[in-house]
């Protein structure tokens, strides 16, 4: 049996060139992520788990969550790389945990629902609220699909992959077209932010939901921008821009991490456009995989058609629209809690309580 032993990460370029390396490379275990919560004033915890050799095996990724319901390390999309390593990462998490005053490690694997992870002599309990999307939609770029795969293959085209849209959603790309929407990748992104964070509040208010901040929006937008590797597109209308998303373009992947629209024209179909404009963009270049992120837990029916399983489920519009676009499901590691202090007993009753609230 392997043997691995853990530091604290010091070399940005190192942690990104392993993450680049792995199969599943979310952009949420990035160095600069860390920078992001840094900004916001959530400190990042890195840790690196080494090989009998010497070489990375695995990293995590965690930032320090002050919440009221319970002071945790989130560790978002990670660990990543070899499993084997993974109980001496959480072990070490756990101690980082226990050293700044915190309840409990909250974890959201970014791997297949059936991979077997070891805690170790550790004991976790499943999160009452997921962290992250846990039913991940994504169109795979390259063939054969890179996300189940070895090896990156070759690039897929564009106009086949339209031709696997939903005929309704191939339809509403076509219309926008029609009806004069025009989408711009802005080169600028600090000042198309203002039109996203303008409209994301509108968005915000018509569907009730909880947010992030606009200081985390501008942490993300400047941190990556400084890399190259954020888009943000505005979709204009009439001298409007009625629709507006942000997009991580790292590693060799593009993410759909943001999206806002305008009610003003909801009758236009420029989120449609604007998305595959973005799938076109990622084509070009020469990226693995389009990430739509989490939708609803969906069946296949008798015909093969992905139906929701709850059309009452706060994701089932989003969730409608994003598989509209063809790909395919990849069901996550549900997301689980290391508990550090009695404390935490309190925050799972908190939480219990929310996610029955809210129905999910």
């Amino acid at each position: 049996m392997t043997a691995f032993s853990v530091r604290p990460a010091a070399s940005p370029d190192a942690w990104d060139a392993f993450l680049a390396r792995q199969r599943f490379r979310p952009f949420l275990q990035s160095w600069t992520m860390g920078e992001v919560y840094g900004d916001i004033d959530q400190p990042p915890v890195r840790l690196e788990a080494l090989d009998a050799k010497g070489e990375i095996a695995a990293i995590a990724f965690a930032h320090l969550v002050p919440a009221r319901r319970g002071r945790h390390l989130s560790v978002p999309y990670g660990p990543v790389g070899d499993p084997a390593a993974f109980p001496v990462l959480f072990e070490a998490l756990a101690k980082a945990g226990r050293e700044q005053g915190c309840a409990f490690v909250r974890v959201s694997p970014h791997l297949p629902r059936e991979t077997e992870i070891s805690l170790g002599g550790l004991k976790s309990v499943r999160s009452p609220l997921h962290l992250l999307g846990e039913e991940i939609w994504y169109l795979p770029l390259r063939t054969p699909n890179p996300w189940t795969t070895d090896g990156d293959g070759a690039a897929r085209e564009a106009e086949a992959m339209l031709m696997e849209c939903r005929k309704t959603a191939r339809n509403l790309i076509r219309r926008a077209e029609k009806d004069g929407v025009t989408i711009e990748a802005a080169q600028y992104p600090d000042i198309a932010l203002k039109e996203f964070i303008r409209l994301h509040d509108e968005t915000r208010k018509r569907h009730g939901f909880t947010p992030y901040g606009n200081r985390f929006f501008r942490a993300q937008v400047e941190r990556f921008a400084k890399k190259g590797q954020v888009t943000v597109y505005l979709a204009h209308y009439q001298n409007e821009v009625i629709a507006a998303s942000v997009h991580m373009t790292a590693f060799g992947e593009t993410s759909y991490h943001h999206g806002a629209s305008s009610a003003a024209h909801s009758k236009i179909p420029a989120s449609y456009l604007l998305q595959w404009r973005a799938v076109e963009d990622a084509l070009k270049r020469g990226d693995r995989v389009y990430n739509f992120w989490g939708i609803a837990p969906t069946h296949l029916d008798e015909e093969g058609e992905r139906k929701l399983l709850d059309k009452s489920h706060p994701f089932a519009g989003v969730t409608t629209f994003k598989t509209g676009f063809g790909g395919e499901l990849v069901p996550l590691v549900h997301c689980f809690d290391i508990p550090l202090s009695p404390t935490y007993r309190l925050t799972r009753l908190f939480e219990q309580f929310r996610k029955w609230k809210r129905g999910f």
